[in-house]
């Protein structure tokens, strides 16, 4: 399948991470639908915080989006898988990290021989996955990322080429820097949890 624009863009999970990169999407003028696991009526201070464009969603609905956001916690996404079942023909961006725990984040979950991305594709049969912004903390996602300096950095990895083609290209309208790393499982590796990318933030100077 080939992925040539992306409109809408809908959010598994409305914590820090979800809001950052949805109030870019927002500010770009994409149509945004924010859902999370206790349903639109809690939603109301997120879609706030995100601006206009925003809206509250129902899972289903914004998992029908043109670009789906993966914002929960490591432990619960194969409930997120199962709420679905078949997720043939969907662009999912994976911004989970491998904790163990959550609420506070804390260990880490082992998937090997597998990276987490790659185990997250498995929990969302049928998926097209694209790993990015795990990497970043949610307050280098926030702010204007073109700086004095230079654009802030977002790494990404997938095995799709044809999705990542128009993610990258999102991801410059926005005013980050897209570097691609490759495939999942070795572009995966290195942003994951305990990567060496994993927690460091970059600018683009070129």
């Amino acid at each position: 399948m080939e992925f040539k624009t992306i409109g809408t863009i809908g959010t598994i999970g409305a914590g820090a991470p979800a809001q950052a990169v949805a109030a870019h999407a927002a500010r770009a003028g994409h149509p945004v639908l924010v859902s999370n696991s206790r349903g639109p009526s809690t939603l109301g201070d997120a879609v706030a915080a995100i601006g206009p464009g925003a809206s509250a969603a129902t899972f289903e609905e914004a998992a029908a989006a043109d670009l789906v956001l993966l914002a929960v916690p490591f432990g619960a996404v194969p409930a997120v898988g199962r709420r679905l079942g078949d997720w043939t023909g969907r662009v999912v961006v994976d911004m989970t990290n491998q904790f163990a725990r959550s609420d506070p984040y804390r260990g880490f979950a082992d998937v090997s021989p597998l990276t987490g991305s790659e185990w997250v594709a498995q929990q969302l049969p049928g998926v097209t996955l694209i790993k990015a912004f795990n990497a970043m903390f949610a307050t280098y996602m926030a702010p204007d990322p073109r700086h004095q300096d230079g654009n802030q950095v977002v790494f990404l990895a997938g095995d799709d080429e044809s999705a990542k083609a128009p993610f990258t290209r999102l991801l410059t309208e926005f005013g980050f820097a897209p570097v691609d790393l490759g495939a999942l499982r070795e572009g995966g590796a290195l942003m994951q949890l305990g990567g060496p990318l994993s927690g460091k933030h970059f600018l683009f100077q070129g």
